[in-house]
């Protein structure tokens, strides 16, 4: 499916600058519509859903079009047919094109409110885990990354399961 075709949107400068901070902050190196693409997966997956925002865009200025994948044009299109309504009470929407610079947008902001609630650890701060790597290898064959997953599970687990515990 992804390579079917191509489409294209027009998005204002704002929205493009946003895009571009997007992409350098959590996609480096990679091109704008690939950032699109790496997004909608993370939505569809699961990982965060676009939730409205509270803002108002800066539209003038020209269109910039931008060619993307047919299935992102698609994820689009199917969004705007279901949110349409929703979004012109809530912001100054006339066109499918408004429409794109405004759930962009959104999805932006829900990617950075995904992001604050990351804990974000340096390779440094795994040192302890190679120590208790080494204090708990009795002669299994478990490699490091396996040992690394069981270990950090059982924390998350124990974290969870106090948090449950004090919000009682």
């Amino acid at each position: 499916m992804p390579s079917v075709g191509y489409s294209t949107i027009g998005l204002k400068p704002c929205t493009m600058a946003r895009l571009q901070e997007i992409t350098d902050k959590f996609y480096p190196g990679m091109f704008y519509p690939s950032t699109l693409i790496i997004m909608m997966n993370e939505i569809k997956l699961g990982r965060y859903s676009i939730r409205s925002h509270k803002f108002t865009l800066d539209l003038s200025g020209d269109y910039k079009t931008l060619t993307i994948r047919s299935d992102v044009g698609n994820w689009l299109r199917e969004n705007y047919r279901d949110l349409q309504r929703q979004y012109r009470k809530k912001y100054p929407i006339r066109s499918y094109a408004g429409f794109v610079n405004y759930f962009l947008e959104n999805l932006f902001e829900s990617k950075m409110d995904a992001q604050r609630n990351i804990i974000r650890l340096e390779e440094s701060e795994f040192k302890w885990l190679w120590r208790e790597y080494n204090k708990h290898e009795n002669g299994d064959s478990v490699t490091f990354e396996r040992f690394a997953d069981t270990y950090i599970n059982t924390l998350l687990y124990k974290v969870k399961t106090a948090r449950d515990i004090l919000s009682m």
